[in-house]
């Protein structure tokens, strides 16, 4: 039986196969813990992070609330250093719950994926 550790790196090996951020549009990578979420907006071309989000600090609502406010923050800093389209990376996660909380909420922050 696969672990769950080593079926999520798996997907996520296949994920990172087809997607890559580039300066016009860059990856905008999801890290979900027991604790907490955590974004970055990615340029694999260059190796650098352009802006990073997350839920440090944020301590009202549900999870899924809190993923919400993260999606809302990333949102802002991307579009006042610029971007507006980004790929999305789910991480290997299910896009579902928190993950899917957090990308609606930067969709209607305005990014666009």
């Amino acid at each position: 039986m696969v672990s769950k550790i080593a079926r999520r790196n798996k997907i996520k090996t296949r994920i990172r196969g087809k997607i890559s951020g580039t300066a016009q549009r860059p990856r905008m990578s999801v890290f979900r813990s027991n604790k907490g979420i955590y974004v970055q907006v990615i340029d694999d071309l260059a190796g650098v992070t352009l802006v990073s989000a997350s839920s440090k600090g944020i301590e009202e609502g549900t999870k899924v609330e809190i993923a919400a406010k993260v999606g809302e923050e990333i949102a802002k800093k991307a579009l006042e250093k610029g971007i507006t389209e980004v790929v999305f990376d789910r991480n290997g996660y299910l896009y579902h719950g928190r993950v899917k909380s957090l990308a609606d909420a930067a969709r209607n922050g305005g990014l666009k994926f």
